[in-house]
């Protein structure tokens, strides 16, 4: 009877440290795939949902948009330029 008072008590001990846990990090999410998706220039249009011609607008007025350049060709990281689009940087010049 000892033993399964014993057993008893380290599963609940076990199930507290994992629900704890879970409530721990329940608002902070883990990093999602798009966090390091990196997209090059001629194709960022369609996933910001802008025409080409809005796109290169967009670009040409502010030619600070977070990028990277590599081997000659832009990528931007698709969460940052998605943040940097919703913050008030983009709308102070």
């Amino acid at each position: 009877m000892d033993s399964d008072l014993f057993w008893l008590a380290v599963g609940i001990a076990i199930m507290g440290y994992f629900i704890g846990n879970g409530l721990k990090h329940m608002h902070h999410p883990k990093e999602s795939s798009y966090d390091f998706f990196l997209i090059e220039e001629k194709e960022l249009h369609t996933y910001v949902n802008l025409s080409k011609e809005a796109f290169q607008d967009l670009i040409t007025k502010y030619p600070d948009a977070p990028k990277i350049e590599l081997n000659g060709k832009i990528y931007y990281n698709y969460r940052q330029f998605i943040n940097w689009m919703s913050s008030d940087d983009v709308f102070k010049k």
